[in-house]
């Protein structure tokens, strides 16, 4: 008997219905990881969520895993490399906001003690439970996507609009809006 999905996750390629399944909405804590969404849901940015997921290994090779410290080292000619590799989305202004934004990364776990401490007090550590039936109902932004965003661009975060930082709370389970239907919304509030 198949379990019923949120429909955004129907009718895709494997790995689109696996990170479903296995990661989005999962609450982490792990800066490693929110440095990845951060780079991925930027990347994104105009573009499909399948088009950067099919990009993922590629991404994982040309930022150094998500190492945000090598990252925040990245020279010019390694910008100019990533621009004409094919593994990435080659988005001059996304590649050098990724560079941008492991630098400020690391400021932030200065002042914070990791990213993970600053980007949960938004929600105040805990999970925001959307309660929406259908995927039409699942908002774009939200007054805690706003803010953190705004807080984001006075720090000197680039490609982080509200829209942009809603998915990455998404994503990262700051905020559960998997549908109410949906078998995993129910197994991430337990």
């Amino acid at each position: 008997m198949s379990k019923t999905k949120c429909e955004w996750a129907l009718g895709h390629f494997e790995a689109y219905e696996q990170y479903h399944d296995e990661e989005w909405g999962v609450p982490t804590h792990n800066d490693q990881l929110h440095f990845e969404f951060l780079i991925l849901e930027s990347a994104q940015a105009g573009l499909s969520w399948s088009t950067v997921l099919k990009k993922r290994e590629g991404y994982r090779t040309a930022f150094a895993n998500f190492d945000v410290t090598k990252v925040a080292k990245f020279s010019e000619e390694d910008v100019q490399s990533l621009i004409s590799n094919p593994g990435i989305i080659r988005n001059q202004q996304k590649i050098r906001a990724a560079v941008n934004n492991a630098i400020q990364f690391l400021e932030v776990q200065k002042e914070f003690g990791s990213f993970s401490n600053y980007i949960w007090s938004f929600v105040k550590n805990e999970t925001i439970i959307g309660h929406w039936p259908t995927k039409d109902q699942v908002p774009a932004t939200s007054l805690e996507s706003d803010a953190l965003s705004n807080d984001l661009k006075k720090r000197g975060f680039k490609f982080v609009g509200s829209t942009i930082i809603y998915a990455h709370m998404q994503a990262t389970g700051l905020v559960n809006d998997h549908t109410t239907d949906c078998y995993r919304y129910k197994e991430l509030l337990s």
